[in-house]
């Protein structure tokens, strides 16, 4: 035995290192493991959603995210250029997403539902390729003082009770808890014995970043043709494909310029040549998701709690979601103050959330499918998303606002990602999530409700500060992943207490 951590995170992409992050701002002494001696630079998903922004955004890290948003935007500026395409306009979306290839225009969604309202600044941003995200939250954990090991393999673990021993080969480390975010084809679950069901796949898709000659006779965008589908843009040589006729015969050796090109001809029918490539990998629509993100001291985060086909980057901000859940109950767990049941909410909350993706995706794959009836149904759909009711309907699963958990309780915001109330000292609610507390904001100035809240002061902040604009809110707790766990309108206090207690534990004595 080397070494003892309170918890050791296995796989340093961005769902590992979100949940380190979240773990080290309060306290809590992590050690993250990563397989690979370098970051991934493979391309994958190209965008996040609100949640994902408003995590972020929580933390602080939302000019970070502008910033690579404002240098995405060049490239895809320089590659319209490159084209003959019109200029962009940065302020406007001319699409908000995709639904199987069918692209959503933003002119046809209402942006004044009420779901979108009070979003906040975290709404601008979306344009954050997955690597961006990964370099943001590196910086962020070193920042906090996370401790990092690349090069480590577990090839073994052993949950006794009490604790985890994680076997690395060269040394063991004794944990009270493990998290295994180490991806789809995850050691941790294996190793665990998590059960693992779902469907198998039947599609070979190919994304990859390449030179390729004959390029100009590709059409930009999502494109249906009648042997499959492709995507083109909207960075330089960025080309996605995707083949119905089943799973690749191997998914281990690297993805050639053969091989692509292949892929490309045979879904576009334009003889491109690929001279180069720069980032590719193979995917396929394999949807799988463990029944329970826990067993006994191991739990899973990310791809290594569910699969799916990667169509509109659901992964990335699935697992994003699934960190900053379980990063402050995990805490709360070391720290000793956790109430009864908090970790097991993990699964309860999540599971849903990662079971209608995997539906989601699904949608999506039989969509695509190039039999006579499948392109009927294609049809519809299309018909439907250029409407105003489905484009904002899609819009709003596809950017995450309507996102809620069901944990009961009266108020219409309990379960839902906390409004972000601008405040009449020039603030915002998001801009108070400094630290790994939770949020109780008072808007009317209540002695009553300071007094009662006094017990949970180390885990709960009040914040004491009028709104913007006049609003029957007068209380909101909100829990340090954003989500609210109890409103008042008009003053009304009854069951903040409980609430407190439920979420943040017993009343410390004061």
């Amino acid at each position: 035995m080397n070494e003892t951590r309170e918890v050791v995170v296995v796989g340093a992409g961005p769902v590992g290192l979100m949940l380190a992050c979240e773990l080290r701002l309060a306290g809590v002494d992590v050690l993250v493991v990563e397989r690979l001696a370098e970051p991934d630079r493979t391309i994958k998903a190209g965008a996040i959603n609100v949640p994902t922004a408003q995590a972020m955004y929580r933390r602080g890290l939302l000019p970070q995210l502008r910033a690579e948003q404002d240098a995405a935007f060049d490239r895809f500026a320089q590659f319209r250029r490159d084209g003959g395409m019109p200029p962009i306009d940065r302020g406007r979306r001319p699409a908000v997403g995709h639904f199987a290839g069918i692209m959503l225009n933003s002119d046809a969604v209402d942006f004044d539902d009420p779901e979108f309202a009070e979003v906040g600044p975290a709404a601008e941003v979306f344009l954050v390729a997955q690597q961006s995200v990964e370099a943001i939250l590196g910086g962020r954990a070193a920042e906090l003082g996370v401790e990092v090991r690349r090069g480590v393999e577990v090839i073994g673990l052993s949950d006794d009770g009490a604790g985890v021993t994680v076997d690395c080969g060269d040394r063991r480390v004794r944990a009270g808890w493990l998290v295994g975010c180490d991806g789809g084809r995850s050691t941790v679950r294996k190793l665990a014995g998590f059960e693992f069901p779902g469907l198998d796949p039947e599609i070979t898709g190919h994304q990859a970043i390449v030179d390729m000659t004959g390029a100009e006779n590709l059409r930009m965008s999502w494109n249906a043709t009648e042997t499959g589908i492709y995507a083109y843009g909207p960075m330089p040589g960025r080309v996605l494909t995707v083949e119905l006729d089943g799973p690749p015969a191997d998914r281990e050796t690297p993805v050639t310029a053969a091989e692509l090109q292949q892929s490309i001809r045979a879904v576009s029918g334009v003889p491109v040549v690929v001279t180069a490539v720069h980032s590719a990998t193979r995917f396929t629509d394999n949807t799988r998701q463990v029944p329970d993100y826990r067993k006994g001291r191991v739990l899973l985060a990310g791809d290594a709690a569910h699969v799916h086909s990667p169509f509109g980057g659901q992964g990335l901000n699935l697992g994003i979601g699934d960190a900053v859940n379980l990063g402050w109950k995990l805490a709360a767990e070391v720290r000793g103050w956790a109430p009864g049941g908090l970790l097991d909410t993990y699964t309860a909350e999540r599971h849903p959330i990662g079971a209608w993706v995997l539906d989601w995706t699904r949608a999506q794959v039989a969509l695509m499918r190039t039999d006579i009836r499948s392109r009927a149904l294609r049809a519809v759909a299309a018909e439907l998303l250029a409407s105003r009711d489905g484009a904002t309907g899609v819009f709003k699963n596809i950017s995450g606002v309507r996102q809620r958990y069901d944990i009961g309780g009266g108020h219409s915001l309990v379960g839902s990602v906390a409004p972000d109330i601008e405040l009449a000292d020039g603030t915002r609610l998001g801009e108070h999530f400094t630290g790994a507390e939770g949020i109780l904001l008072d808007l009317v100035d209540s002695g009553d409700l300071r007094s009662r809240a006094a017990g949970w002061s180390g885990r709960v902040r009040v914040v004491t500060a009028k709104a913007a604009q006049p609003r029957e809110l007068s209380a909101i707790l909100v829990r340090p992943d954003g989500c609210v766990a109890w409103a008042a309108d008009g003053g009304d206090l009854d069951g903040l207490e409980e609430s407190l207690a439920r979420w943040f534990g017993a009343r410390a004595h004061t």
